[in-house]
């Protein structure tokens, strides 16, 4: 069975009109403005404690953290041992103290902006900071057993 395709040669084709601010169907509701007010109001469910340690925000932030790979090593930030520290307020300040496994680190440049991004995304984190920090020195014994485990080294 064969088909046919049936076609037409134009010399031109006219451009479709463009669309209009003045075209627009008015609904009644005025246009939010700033379209992250939502998002950046938008709290962790739970507890009370939910920025400590354990807490639904602290752990929401930790797993962001975990999302971040050195890109020579196939583990992630928080498992290999770069990060320090995560404090997380009640009123959604987080402050990550990290180092990289060495100054001239390729990345030394990107990657505080990246980790600083990503846990800004966290939902119930308003503003986030990344303080780099070189002391103390970033050793292989800071990693986690399953980075060790992912890198051959147990």
């Amino acid at each position: 069975m064969s088909e046919f395709v049936r076609s037409e040669t134009v010399d031109a084709v006219d451009k479709p009109p463009r669309a209009q601010v003045s075209d627009a169907v008015d609904t009644g509701t005025e246009r939010q403005r700033d379209y992250l007010s939502g998002f950046l109001a938008q709290k962790p469910a739970a507890g009370d404690a939910a920025h400590e340690p354990g807490g639904v925000l602290y752990e929401s932030v930790i797993d962001a953290l975990k999302d971040i790979f050195d890109p020579e090593i196939p583990v992630n930030i928080y498992d290999l041992g770069l990060i320090y520290g995560v404090e997380v307020t009640e009123d959604g300040h987080a402050a990550v103290t990290m180092t990289l496994t060495t100054p001239n680190c390729p990345v030394a440049e990107s990657m505080p902006g990246e980790v600083e991004m990503r846990v800004a995304a966290v939902p119930g984190i308003a503003f986030a900071d990344v303080n780099l920090v070189w002391d103390p020195p970033w050793d292989p014994q800071k990693m986690s057993d399953d980075a060790r485990l992912e890198l051959g080294m147990l």
